[in-house]
């Protein structure tokens, strides 16, 4: 592991890394926040995961959560959204597909399989890899994040309810597979076959696996997605039929920007720190 900048943070350090990555078969780049009592034990661990276009320093420069990540002792992980300089054709210069866009699931098309494993690498690689570099407990893991990044946190904790205590999203894609980012992405990493999105869609997955807790879902009322991309009133409804446990707040005036994300980020790093806090 590589480390690229390390700075003082709030009594904590803010740290950027590389490290080679088996499961997405290239160098991959993640931010880090130890809090001041990581010098003195291991800490609890958020994974923050971002949106389209978004790298490891967009929710590490714009979200705010380090100031209030350092009072409750929590340590901040954002891994970048996807692997970078695949040499694919068609991997860039698209917003909404490919680098930049990896929809934190495993690919099985060629050639996106052999690179774009996000999944893989956010649930087991990452993990693996913060245990053995940095004071981290991570028995003691939440997840979180924005957009696809909501769509990524929520799918992953509901796939694997037993590796996070605490699980929260800001704007989701809830329905991916029934809005147009989830139709354009999934066919090319999935395939054709419709029933292999839904290991990947988290209204599919609630309604089967209940998540041992409440989850914690923000959404603005003036996001200019709402009603094409997110549409979280398809996940209350698949929350309420499954009996799962749903927060979902919606504010007036918000939009999908990180003023929206960074007007909330204390609300949901309580609501970790509180599921994450216990032995």
């Amino acid at each position: 592991m590589e480390t690229i900048s390390e700075q003082r943070c709030h009594g904590g350090v803010q740290g950027f890394y590389r490290h080679h990555s088996d499961s997405c078969g290239g160098s991959m780049r993640f931010a880090l926040f130890q809090p001041p009592q990581a010098a003195h034990a291991a800490c609890p661990v958020l994974y923050f995961l971002a949106g389209l276009t978004c790298t490891e320093e967009t929710a590490t420069i714009k979200a705010g959560a380090q100031r209030l990540a350092a009072e409750l002792g929590l340590v901040l992980v954002m891994p970048d959204t996807s692997p970078r300089q695949t040499g694919f054709d068609g991997a860039t210069g698209d917003w909404e597909f490919g680098e930049g866009a990896g929809f934190y699931l495993d690919a099985t098309q060629s050639p996106w399989s052999s690179r774009f494993r996000m999944r893989s690498y956010v649930v087991d690689e990452l993990p693996a890899l913060l245990a053995q570099h940095f004071p981290v407990d991570i028995a003691r893991s939440g997840i979180t994040g924005h957009s696809m990044g909501g769509h990524g946190a929520l799918t992953i904790a509901l796939r694997h309810p037993d590796k996070y205590r605490s699980v929260s999203a800001f704007a989701p894609i809830v329905a991916p597979t029934q809005v147009p980012w989830g139709q354009k992405a999934f066919p090319r990493y999935l395939g054709e076959d419709t029933a292999a999105w839904a290991a990947y869609d988290a209204c599919e997955l609630v309604r089967k696996h209940r998540f041992d807790g409440t989850i914690l879902i923000d959404q603005g009322e003036a996001d200019g997605f709402l009603s094409t991309q997110l549409k979280p009133e398809l996940f209350d409804q698949a929350c309420a039929e499954g009996g799962q446990a749903l927060l979902l707040r919606r504010h007036p005036g918000y939009d999908h920007s990180y003023y929206f994300i960074t007007s909330f980020i204390d609300d949901h790093l309580r609501h970790h720190a509180e599921a994450l806090g216990r032995p």
